[in-house]
C-alpha cells in the first residue's frame, strides 16, 4: 500500500509539472467534496479543468486509463459540479486524465484531453 501510495503521490507531481509546463495554471492538488476526490483543478483561458492522475508500473496488467471507471467519472463529475458551485466559475469544464507508466527510472506520460463527459 505504501509503495502504492507513494507512486501515485509521483504520479502527481510529474501530471502537475507537465500540466503547468503546457500552459496550465493549478487551482487545487486533491480537492475533496465529502468522500469523493479530483486529483488536480487546473485552468486555462477557456476551460476550468479536471484531472485524474493514474500512475501504473510498467509490469501492470491493466493501463491506467482503464482504471478510470464510469463510477470514478460520476464521482469526479459530481465533486467537480460541487467546487463549480462553491467557486462561481463561468468557465466551461473539461475532464481530463493524465497516464503515467513508470519503467524503473523512466516514465511515459499521456495526456488525454476531453477524456469523458459529465452526461453519464
Amino acid at each position: 500500500m505504501a509503495q502504492s501510495h507513494s507512486l501515485g503521490k509521483t504520479g502527481e507531481r510529474l501530471a502537475i509539472k507537465y500540466l503547468k509546463d503546457n500552459g496550465l495554471n493549478i487551482l487545487e492538488k486533491n480537492w475533496v467534496a465529502g468522500r469523493k476526490e479530483i486529483d488536480i483543478i487546473a485552468e486555462d483561458d477557456e476551460f476550468i479543468i479536471f484531472v485524474e492522475v493514474k500512475t501504473r508500473m510498467a509490469d501492470f496488467q491493466l493501463h491506467p486509463r482503464d482504471a478510470v471507471s464510469v463510477p470514478k467519472q460520476r464521482n469526479i463529475i459530481y465533486a467537480a459540479q460541487t467546487y463549480i458551485q462553491r467557486n462561481d466559475i463561468d468557465k466551461e469544464a473539461r475532464f481530463d486524465i493524465v497516464t503515467i507508466v513508470v519503467d524503473g527510472p523512466r516514465h511515459e506520460l499521456d495526456h488525454i484531453k476531453d477524456a469523458f463527459y459529465p452526461t453519464l
